[in-house]
């Protein structure tokens, strides 16, 4: 593995785009969950507008369920200095598979070579932590990839990240009530982590790739910060996410709008 500084414009964003959304499909009947509308914008271009804030260059939207509704938003290129692309599923394929089909599609068509590491978020939540923080841990050429760690009180409506005091992911964990280490679903993975990825279908992050590459004793960081954070994935949060937005405007003010 390389030992040179990894910035963000050696890395690629794979945003996850493509779920059903069941538990919010009624208050958005003909949009995908991650098009909801959002303090004038959809919650999706909030976060590819994030990721701008943080030198991001180019972001990969995994699409599955109504994604011709992302992929006319996104060809107009609404978000200043970042170039994206849409890479649609055939059928559903996991997490980690349907980040794998978008990178198999973006070499061949897009990116003229692999990035030094690839980002994975889910298009349906947002944390507001500098990425810088886990870039760092890619300057250790011993560390394969770094996950995002949120510090709440109340754990129990996610799956929670155990680690030692070196920060070093051991598992994941149930989800729990009380407070505890959150998984925020941002993944930061070397290009060479990927020649290791299971090949069967439907494939998880959570539930095969991590698992999996723990028992090879891959060296994967967490790290933990206290974040603003909001998946707006069920009827009691979606509502939350324009006050969400506008609290964080700041995240945005030296961002071209």
């Amino acid at each position: 593995m390389s030992n040179g500084k990894v910035t963000p414009g050696k890395v690629v964003a794979v945003v996850l785009a493509g779920g059903y959304g069941t538990r919010v499909r009624h208050l958005l009947p003909n949009l995908p969950k991650p098009m909801a509308l959002v303090a004038g914008k959809p919650f999706l271009e909030w976060v590819v507008r994030y990721l701008g804030t943080q030198g991001i260059p180019n972001v990969i939207l995994s699409t599955g369920y109504l994604g011709e509704v992302v992929e006319r938003h996104f060809q107009t290129q609404p978000v200043p200095s970042v170039r994206v692309w849409c890479c649609a599923e055939t059928e559903p394929l996991g997490t980690a598979g349907g980040f794998r089909h978008a990178v198999r599609r973006s070499l061949e068509l897009h990116l003229p070579s692999p990035p030094t590491a690839w980002l994975v978020l889910n298009g349906d939540s947002l944390a507001f932590a500098p990425l810088a923080s886990l870039l760092r841990h890619l300057d250790n050429p011993k560390v394969a990839g770094a996950i995002l760690g949120l510090s709440v009180e109340d754990a129990s409506r996610y799956g929670s990240l155990a680690c030692d005091s070196q920060g070093n992911l051991l598992q994941f964990a149930e989800k729990r009530p009380g407070c505890g280490t959150i998984n925020a679903g941002v993944y930061l993975l070397r290009h060479a982590v990927l020649e290791a990825l299971p090949i069967s279908f439907p494939l998880s992050f959570e539930q095969d790739v991590f698992p999996d590459l723990l028992t090879r004793e891959t060296n994967f960081k967490v790290e933990i910060c206290e974040a603003p954070f909001l998946d707006i994935g069920t009827p009691e949060s979606l509502p939350q996410a324009e006050v969400f937005i506008e609290k964080n405007r700041d995240w945005f003010n030296d961002f071209s709008q």
